[in-house]
């Protein structure tokens, strides 16, 4: 039992620590302090879900259906270039990022001077930003590749002690989304510049954008 666990975080972590759209997305959202343990929640539950799917061997029944792979490919394809489109307008056009950044970091440190009716930011609202993180999630074929059909498989090779495998997996992805997600917050003093700001927009559109272009460009 313990063996499978520890099989299955090993696994889990190998597969989620690289920079990918989804990882991406949780540390902007950390560094911003918007939403992040919601984020990191969402990214979490879907993974757990992704992975019960694949070791339940309902991934043997999505890889006959092939067609429904390639319509998620070109969906999320479509999807990452736009969002890359974005993050380079920001690198761009700064958009203040920083100064909200900067400003929430000024509230913490007189939050007792001054009034509490008055935000030092305007956070985005929470439902946008939840479907962001579903989109890059599950219209991302490289997640089924990983949770439903990789780890499914891995899985099976440890017959009944496969769903403790599936849990140290999902415990993996826990850990990862909420240390990634509340750990940026910690970078919010070295993105307190607009010039950083953009430096990371620009990195995450480059990345974005070779991401998009790997999903259909022909293997």
């Amino acid at each position: 039992m313990i063996s499978s666990v520890l099989a299955g975080i090993g696994l889990g972590l190998s597969l989620i620590v690289a920079i990918g759209a989804q990882n991406l997305f949780v540390l902007r959202q950390g560094i911003r302090r918007e939403h992040a343990t919601a984020v990191a929640a969402v990214c979490a539950a879907s993974d757990a879900v992704l992975i019960a799917v694949g070791v339940s061997g309902l991934g043997a029944i999505l890889h006959a259906v092939p067609w429904l792979i390639d319509a998620v490919r070109w969906a999320g394809a479509a999807f990452l270039t736009v969002y890359a489109v974005l993050a380079a307008r920001r690198a761009l056009r700064p958009s203040g990022d920083a100064l909200r950044v900067q400003a929430a970091d000024d509230e913490a440190s007189d939050r007792t001077t001054r009034p509490a009716t008055h935000p030092a930011r305007t956070a985005t609202r929470l439902a946008p930003v939840l479907l962001t993180c579903l989109a890059l999630t599950w219209l991302n074929p490289h997640v089924y590749l990983d949770t439903v059909f990789l780890l499914g498989s891995v899985a099976s090779t440890h017959g009944d002690a496969r769903w403790w495998f599936a849990a140290g997996a999902m415990l993996a992805s826990i850990v990862w989304f909420f240390a990634l997600a509340l750990g940026a917050r910690h970078l919010g003093r070295v993105l307190a510049t607009p010039r950083a700001w953009r430096i990371l927009d620009g990195i995450i559109a480059v990345v974005m954008f070779a991401i998009a272009v790997s999903l259909v460009w022909p293997h």
